[in-house]
C-alpha cells in the first residue's frame, strides 16, 4: 500500500495514538452486509494512488445495508442515508483531495432499536466498514458503532471492534434518550475506552426533550449543536471527562455552541455552589484538550470562535458527507486559514491521534 508523503510532525505535536487497531483481518465479515450496487463496486475497486498532500476526513458517514433496512422499517432517515454508496464517497473524496475518510454511521446510530437488533446492526455495520477498508486500501478508516445505550453489549463490541476488526476508534452520539455521555450509567463504557486510549468521535443527536421545540424546524438546524454543548458540559461537570483522561474525544461541528458559551462555562464554578470543586482554569483546560472537527463550521464566525478558544493542535478536518460535500468544506477552510494551519487541520492532527494512518 502507498505511504503518505507528508512532512515530519513537529516534536510538540507527537504523541502515542489510539490503541484501537492497526491492521484489519477478514474474520467475521457477513456476506449479507454487502449487496447490490455496493457489492459490485466493492469487489471491483482498485487501490488508488495517494496524493502528496494528505487530507483526513474525520466526519464522513457510511450507510451499511442493514442500517438502511433498520431505518426504513422505523420510517427514519432521509435521502442521503439511503442513496449513499462507497463509490459516491470515493468520488467526492477525489474531488476534494481527501486521502482517507474515517467512516461512522450517522444519527440516530442504533439507539432507536431494541437490544437484540441494536447489537446485530452495530456488529454488521462494523464488519461492513471493515470490509470497505479491505476493498479500498488506503481510502477508508473505521470508527466503530456501539450498541448504546446497552452497556454490556457496548463493552463486548468495543473488544470485538478494536481487537478483531482493528477499528481506528469508536463513534458515539451526544445523547441517548435523556442521558448524555457523562451519565453514571455510561461509566463502564467510558472506562473501557479510557483503558484503550481510544479515539472517540461524538456526533450530535437531539435529546427527547428537544426534538420538536420548533415543529417546523429540523433538529439538525439548532438542536444538534446544542446537544453537543450539552454533552460537553455533562462530561466536564459530572467529572466524567477528568476520570477518562486517556480518551481522545473528537466533537463534531466545532463543539456546537460551546465556543460561544465559554464565559458561562467559566463562570459556573463561581456562580453555582454545586460546582465549587471546579475552577474556571480547570474547565477551560478540559475544553482545550478535546478535539473538534470542522464539519459545517467553515464560516468565519464559528472558525474565529473555535480558534480563539482551542489551539490548532485540537482541530481536525471534517466534511459531514453525504449531507455536506467535502469540496465546500475545503473551499471554506482555504478561504480562512493559511497553508501552514491548513496542514495542521488536514493531516498533522489526524496523524498524531491515529499514527497508524500514516502507513495505510
Amino acid at each position: 500500500m502507498t505511504q503518505f508523503r507528508v512532512p515530519s510532525l513537529p516534536e510538540s505535536l507527537r504523541s502515542a495514538g489510539c490503541d484501537c487497531g492497526r491492521v484489519l483481518t477478514r474474520r467475521g465479515f457477513m456476506a449479507s452486509a454487502v449487496s447490490g450496487l455496493a457489492a459490485t463496486k466493492l469487489l471491483a475497486a482498485p487501490a488508488l494512488a495517494q496524493p502528496a498532500h494528505a487530507r483526513i476526513d474525520f466526519h464522513h458517514h457510511l450507510s451499511p445495508p442493514t442500517f438502511k433496512d433498520a431505518l426504513r422499517k422505523m420510517n427514519l432517515g432521509d435521502g442521503p442515508s439511503f442513496t449513499w454508496t462507497p463509490q459516491k464517497s470515493i468520488d467526492e473524496m477525489d474531488k476534494a483531495g481527501v486521502t482517507l475518510a474515517l467512516l461512522s454511521i450517522t444519527t440516530p446510530a442504533v439507539a432507536f432499536l431494541g437490544r437484540e437488533d441494536a447489537r446485530r446492526v452495530a456488529r454488521e455495520s462494523n464488519e461492513y466498514a471493515a470490509q470497505l477498508r479491505r476493498d479500498f486500501p488506503g481510502r477508508f478508516g473505521a470508527l466503530a458503532t456501539l450498541p448504546m445505550p446497552y452497556v454490556d453489549d457496548c463493552l463486548a463490541e468495543i473488544d470485538y471492534a478494536c481487537d478483531v476488526l482493528k477499528a481506528d476508534g469508536v463513534g458515539l452520539m451526544t445523547s441517548y434518550g435523556d442521558k448524555w455521555l457523562g451519565a453514571r450509567e455510561f461509566t463502564p463504557v467510558l472506562e473501557a475506552l479510557d483503558k484503550r486510549g481510544a479515539v472517540t468521535f461524538v456526533h450530535p443527536s437531539a435529546a427527547n426533550c428537544c426534538v420538536n421545540v420548533l415543529p417546523d424546524i429540523a433538529p439538525s438546524l439548532i438542536e444538534y449543536s446544542t446537544d453537543t454543548t450539552h454533552t460537553i458540559a455533562n462530561l466536564i461537570f459530572s467529572g466524567a471527562s477528568a476520570r477518562a483522561k486517556n480518551i481522545k474525544f473528537v466533537f463534531s461541528h466545532g463543539g456546537g455552541t460551546m465556543p460561544y458559551l465559554i464565559e458561562r462555562f467559566n463562570n459556573l464554578p463561581n456562580s453555582d455552589k454545586r460546582y465549587a470543586a471546579f475552577t474556571s482554569e480547570g474547565v477551560v483546560a478540559e475544553i482545550r484538550r478535546f478535539h473538534y472537527d470542522t464539519a459545517i463550521i467553515t464560516h468565519p464566525a464559528p472558525l474565529s470562535a473555535l480558534t480563539n478558544l482551542v489551539p490548532m493542535s485540537q482541530i481536525v478536518f471534517g466534511s459531514d458527507f453525504p449531507f455536506r460535500t467535502a469540496t465546500k468544506s475545503v473551499a471554506g477552510l482555504k478561504a480562512y486559514f493559511d497553508e501552514a494551519r491548513l496542514n495542521v487541520i488536514d493531516y498533522e492532527n489526524a496523524f498524531r491521534l491515529l499514527p497508524q494512518l500514516r502507513k495505510v
